[in-house]
């Protein structure tokens, strides 16, 4: 069985990203071992030495390091991902850089019509930087929409066709881990001689 990693980009416990992640670990459970990481607990990101890095990012970076995959619901705010998702991001590409060559897979979910659209968008692009250099699945995408509305009193959707949508979404990020263990991500390599970095301000 696939072991994923699920990050909500909040740190809100009323987040409907934060539902959203644990219906997809709920909902997929005979398929998938889906484990969710609080991401809300961490400092304020600052540039320091290997030893100044809080435990709660090293903990997390190996999670992802150990996991098939990862999985991200991100809210948007101001058209582009909370500051608590950026922040986590931050650290992890400070540490040992667990995304690296790691597949990732971007759900969200919005109050509005357009379901994080942009800042899943926005995701893409810093998921992309050298230092984190992740495996972002092309052409999927997952808008959940009216958000409040979305979940019934038990936290599953009640809309048959975004089940339907993320059923089939889940089925390609499955198709696409084989995938993307035959790519040879160089970075990874050259990045392991050098596990954190160390900066001089």
């Amino acid at each position: 069985m696939k072991h994923y990693i699920g990050i909500a980009g909040t740190n809100s416990k009323a987040s409907t990203n934060l539902k959203l992640m644990q219906y997809v670990k709920k909902h997929f459970n005979k398929d998938v071992d889906v484990e969710l990481v609080d991401i809300s607990s961490l400092p304020v990101f600052f540039k320091g030495t290997a030893d100044q890095v809080p435990n709660e990012a090293l903990e997390i970076a190996a999670k992802i390091e150990a996991a098939d995959g990862v999985i991200i619901a991100t809210p948007e705010y101001d058209h582009s991902i909370p500051a608590v998702l950026m922040n986590a991001l931050a650290w992890l590409s400070y540490t040992k850089r667990p995304f690296i060559g790691k597949p990732v897979m971007i759900i969200g979910a919005s109050y509005g019509t357009l379901g994080a659209s942009r800042a899943q968008a926005h995701l893409r692009r810093i998921l992309d930087a050298p230092e984190l250099s992740a495996l972002v699945m092309p052409s999927s995408e997952y808008f959940l929409s009216h958000s409040l509305q979305a979940f019934d009193e038990n936290g599953d959707l009640k809309d048959e066709q975004k089940v339907v949508e993320l059923e089939n979404l889940m089925k390609q990020f499955n198709t696409y881990i084989q995938f993307a263990k035959n790519v040879d991500v160089t970075a990874r390599l050259n990045s392991s001689q050098a596990q954190y970095l160390k900066v001089e301000e």
